[in-house]
């Protein structure tokens, strides 16, 4: 998860370097400082956001995988038992 988030604070230090890059402002001076550990702040938040999105997803869709397991093991189940009913009804 750490990596994740520092991943996209990284992403939000680079959107703030492009920036001033577009305004044609100095990267790297005391009045232009102060943006950096906000934009990275931000970016590091919807990071850890989507993070946790994707695991509460990821939990999900484990949780319904395993529901239709079992739906399929009972209906081979019952199919399975059907099948033997019909055998020992011809004989």
């Amino acid at each position: 998860m750490a990596s994740t988030i520092v991943g996209w604070a990284a992403f939000g230090g680079l959107v703030r370097m492009w920036q001033l890059g577009i305004e044609m402002r100095p990267i790297l001076s005391k009045q232009t400082a102060i943006g950096y550990p906000i934009f990275m702040t931000i970016a590091g938040g919807v990071g850890y956001y989507l993070k946790v999105v994707e695991e509460r997803q990821d939990a999900i869709m484990e949780e319904r995988k395993q529901k239709l397991l079992e739906k399929r093991a009972r209906y081979l189940a019952k199919k399975e038992a059907a099948g033997e009913e019909a055998q020992g009804a011809h004989h």
